[in-house]
């Protein structure tokens, strides 16, 4: 791994499908896109779920806001999702995968990662983001059972 990729690992108790929806909806992304303190509003997000589509998320927080625009590269429902954005440089993969037991691993890998996206600040937003789609998953899975 070169010094501007980060690759994030995360084993969440969730199927596959559920986590690639949760990923590519807008209204499941606008109830946990980002960091832990800022909000995603539905308003704020485009997704057109094919290569060469917009991916598009607005956070807003106390301190500001950020936009990200990026076109997608590559959509394999449901195991794979890449997106680039030109602002930055910034290229993502996200890879689902399918553990057999109701877990799926996810494994986000960013290349071109300019410094300032790899503090450990950054770094612990992007975790905290994580957490966010762990905590997402687990109330739409305690929604679903009777």
């Amino acid at each position: 791994m070169n010094v501007d990729e980060l690759v994030h690992r995360r084993v969440l108790r969730a199927p596959r499908e559920l986590v690639w929806r949760c990923l590519t909806e807008p209204t499941e992304l606008a109830q946990f896109w980002g960091p832990r303190g800022m909000t995603a509003p539905l308003d704020g997000i485009v997704v057109e779920l094919h290569a060469g589509g917009r991916f598009e998320t607005l956070m807003v927080g106390d301190h500001g806001s950020h936009r990200m625009i990026a076109t997608f590269t590559e959509v394999v429902p449901p195991e794979r999702l890449a997106w680039v954005e030109p602002a930055s440089g910034v290229h993502t993969t996200g890879t689902l995968t399918d553990l057999g037991d109701g877990r799926t691993e996810v494994v986000i890998h960013q290349r071109h990662v300019p410094e300032p996206m790899r503090s450990p600040e950054a770094r612990a937003g992007f975790l905290s983001s994580l957490d966010e789609l762990e905590e997402h998953l687990a109330r739409l899975i305690r929604e679903e059972r009777p």
